[in-house]
């Protein structure tokens, strides 16, 4: 990651939470701990945040706490072309007049490309996905209240009582920050609260991840593999991890990517 961009996002960082550890930056920009300590150096003899032991602190205290992770901007260019697959093979699994949940997330917004010409009611807590289908397709959209976090374009509520109580859904779309033996791993308290809520409306669950959320870890688990129906991924997982999924039952789909998708990447 180009420095420009490491900046931006401990920048970012700081003004989400009242104090950035090293680690948790080292995790966010996916860069090595001698780095950020370089990072946070020049940010502070730049005046643009104050070096603190361990991390860096805002200037200027936030005044609105943010959610942990990496800002929608940043994931969205992030292994694009297996994201594409893998929407393209999660739609596959819809049929029209079916209502579905789509979580928030850079690899589920791909599925609006997809759900063009489909006709189905979607629950959505993502501003981008409902906004893209609004525009480019004649679905039915249903997006939940909350607060919206601008950094990962979603809508969360902390209140038991909002409308997603109200909404069934016969299978669910969503990413997560990692995949592992325990389930699911989400990196923030809000998320997990808010996608519980999501998870227990739907008779199925289905995560797209791409094969890169297998080695990624968060102290945070969502739900174990047990709640999981299918997995979709690309051809970079492993069979150590194929078989993980086959032993807890899910069932796992591998996204190939299309000719135009190959020759862009060759171009």
């Amino acid at each position: 990651m180009h420095e420009k961009e490491r900046h931006r996002i401990i920048l970012s960082a700081v003004q989400e939470k009242p104090v950035v550890t090293v680690q948790e930056m080292v995790d966010l920009t996916d860069s090595s701990e001698a780095t950020i300590r370089r990072d946070i150096a020049a940010l502070h003899v730049q005046k643009r945040l104050r070096r603190v032991r361990g991390g860096a602190e805002a200037i200027s205290p936030p005044q609105f706490i943010g959610l942990a992770g990496r800002p929608f901007s940043v994931n969205e260019t992030l292994n694009a072309s297996q994201k594409r697959a893998i929407a393209r093979e999660a739609v596959e699994l819809c049929k029209d007049g079916e209502p579905i949940i789509i979580n928030g997330g850079t690899t589920t917004f791909q599925m609006v490309h997809f759900l063009t010409g489909r006709r189905m009611p979607i629950f959505t807590n993502s501003f981008p996905i409902a906004e893209h289908l609004l525009k480019h397709s004649k679905n039915t959209v249903m997006l939940s209240g909350g607060t919206i976090y601008r950094e990962q374009n979603i809508i969360l509520s902390p209140f038991d009582n909002d409308v997603t109580r109200n909404f069934y859904a016969r299978r669910m779309f969503m990413g997560a920050q990692g995949l592992g033996p325990l389930g699911l791993m989400e990196g923030d308290p809000l998320l997990i609260q808010a996608e519980q809520k999501l998870i227990d409306q739907a008779d199925e669950l289905v995560v797209l991840v791409d094969s890169s959320k297998f080695r990624q870890r968060s102290s945070l688990i969502l739900c174990g593999l047990k709640r999981i129906a299918t997995v979709i991924t690309d051809d970079g997982i492993e069979d150590r991890e194929a078989n993980m999924l086959e032993t807890a039952g899910v069932t796992l789909i591998v996204a190939r990517k299309s000719a135009k998708e190959e020759s862009s990447l060759q171009a």
